[in-house]
């Protein structure tokens, strides 16, 4: 099983809704699946940075690449999680669901 927590360091001010990116500070990196959407849909990693994706929904999703397809998540089960390794080269890459293609996002590797 794995757990996965996420402080505020006590700030109780709401995140501003819109928030463009999400960058991952303390190497701990997650894509919540909820409502056929993607949370965040767009994500900054570093290289080679490990990232789980956690499928709420009561349907099949994938996290996978478009174009040169450098990354998959396959399969991830209604209620389940996976994970998937950014690619090793800086740039920006596009994902969709393999199931549902208007899920969409974007994976930043600087």
């Amino acid at each position: 099983m794995l757990l996965a927590g996420c402080g505020n360091g006590g700030d109780t001010r709401p995140t501003p809704y819109g928030s463009p990116t999400a960058t991952a500070e303390d190497g701990a990196v997650t894509i919540t699946i909820e409502n056929f959407t993607y949370e965040p849909a767009d994500l900054e990693v570093a290289p080679g940075q490990e990232i789980t994706v956690v499928n709420k929904d009561n349907v099949g999703h994938t996290v996978t690449a478009t174009g040169d397809e450098e990354f998959d998540t396959g399969n991830i089960a209604a209620g389940r999680s996976g994970t998937f390794t950014a690619p090793s080269e800086a740039g920006s890459y596009r994902y969709t669901c393999s199931f549902h293609p208007d899920m969409r996002g974007t994976l930043t590797v600087r």
